[in-house]
């Protein structure tokens, strides 16, 4: 068995580790001169910079399973929840998130009387969700705007919903599926009605004084570490653009640098609009489904100052910038307080994000255009006049899918069309769910689909 992986991101190394680990020994290609996609970890003046995610949620298993059989269990660090507090701008002020929300679900009613954040209308229409009865009928698949408006409001999805899944999505609210990026919320639509109901009786049945579970985690040296880990397990990988893929008997064949490899299963792992481009000729109707998931780009902007230029301490996680305050910055992460072993005493390191659906030109800015347009707004947000000591630019193009209204029937779709050629899978952020549990547990299934096969 000689299995092809194309894609070296978090999706193709996984599905390599999991196919060495059975047995098989799997080719890689991956196009750029390293491994690891948008994972990407360095270290500056001793602090741990994430080029691209941090972290990964706790809630799903699949990371943490897979840091444990790599040996990774030791280098496991949690978020500092007890300083969790997150900001979102309200007329150019951050205004903390009210304590117990769930995403955008309210679970306590002082905190939500007491915050700036949102009007009183907006308070009691929030409030009053909760008497809200369970639908007569299902509803069809509805954007994020319908589904969280219809709920609490428009000032609840401006000022709560659309921050918060900026910075996951990069997308708008008014062309994300709500089936597909909040599906346990539609759920328990379904069930209860009202959302805060649900959460409240979830909350019930966790046994009383069990301790909560950190919301993010990650490694002490970096999701790099995770990488590194994984490359040291796989047999083979190719650097190299695949430039066709054609039948061979009952397998395939794939081109490189205008030679063929011959495979007889194979795994595409690279974004959808390019595996897209790889099926044109093979399976036109494929190409044409997976060219419909649509992608958006994003930046991060890493800035390090000294300690002695922030005279008050950082309280928080960092700061979320609504759409409709947003000038450039969607979001600023404050690391160190995020996580403990990222950042030296002596250091701050803030973690800006750019880019999404709405502003792409972002990426196209130079480096040195890009930290005046961040310490604008940091100037203005956080009253930072200080110049920093480092800074670190990461730009994905196209790297963010999204799951617009319709995603579900577009992947029924791609399934249909990818089972008329036997022994291919389809993994990555385009399908499934877009965190990096998501990816290593589609991965993992794919590889034992493959080695059952």
């Amino acid at each position: 068995m000689r299995p092809v992986i194309i894609g070296g991101g978090i999706s193709g190394l996984s599905a390599a580790y999991y196919l060495a680990k059975a047995g098989v020994a799997p080719v890689l290609i991956e196009k750029e001169s390293r491994l690891g996609g948008v994972i990407q970890t360095s270290t500056i003046d001793g602090c741990i910079v994430e080029g691209g995610p941090d972290s990964f949620l706790t809630a799903k298993p699949a990371a943490l399973e897979l840091i444990r059989e790599l040996g990774l269990a030791d280098e496991v660090i949690s978020s500092n929840d007890r300083l969790r507090v997150t900001y979102i701008v309200r007329r150019g002020r951050l205004v903390p998130l009210p304590d117990g929300l769930t995403m955008m679900i309210p679970t306590k009613i002082w905190p939500l009387l007491r915050t700036r954040l949102l009007g009183w209308p907006a308070k009691i229409r929030m409030g009053l969700e909760f008497f809200r009865r369970p639908p007569s009928a299902q509803f069809p698949d509805r954007s994020v705007t319908d589904f969280i408006a219809d709920h609490y409001g428009h000032e609840a999805l401006d000022y709560l919903t659309e921050p918060l899944l900026a910075g996951i999505y990069g997308g708008a609210p008014a062309q994300l599926s709500a089936a597909s990026v909040l599906p346990r919320f539609v759920e328990m639509e379904t069930k209860y009605g009202s959302l805060t109901r649900a959460v409240l009786e979830a909350r019930r049945k966790i046994p009383a004084g069990a301790a909560p579970a950190p919301l993010f985690q990650t490694l002490k040296n970096g999701m790099g570490s995770l990488i590194s880990k994984m490359e040291k397990c796989i047999a083979a990988s190719l650097c190299g653009e695949v430039e066709a893929i054609d039948r061979q008997g009952s397998g395939y064949r794939v081109r490189v640098k205008g030679d063929w490899i011959e495979a007889d299963r194979l795994i595409v792992a690279c974004p959808a609009w390019r595996a897209a481009k790889l099926f044109e000729t093979l399976n036109p109707l494929l190409a044409h489904s997976l060219a419909a998931i649509p992608y958006s780009s994003s930046l991060t902007l890493s800035l390090g100052y000294r300690k002695s230029d922030f005279p008050q301490p950082l309280n928080g996680f960092g700061f979320l910038v609504p759409k409709c305050e947003r000038e450039r910055m969607v979001a600023c992460t404050w690391v160190g307080t995020k996580f403990s072993h990222r950042v030296p005493e002596s250091r701050v390191l803030l973690r800006c994000f750019f880019g999404g659906q709405s502003d792409e030109a972002i990426l196209n800015h130079p480096d040195e255009s890009l930290v005046s347009i961040a310490k604008r707004e940091l100037s203005r947000f956080m009253n930072l006049q200080a110049e920093p000591e480092f800074f670190s630019i990461s730009r994905w193009p196209k790297s963010m899918a999204q799951y617009t209204v319709g995603h579900g029937q577009r992947i029924k779709e791609i399934e249909s069309h990818a089972a008329a050629l036997p022994g291919l899978e389809l993994i990555g952020n385009a399908y499934q769910g877009i965190g990096i549990p998501d990816c290593i547990r589609m991965a993992k299934e794919a590889a034992a689909r493959i080695v059952s096969s």
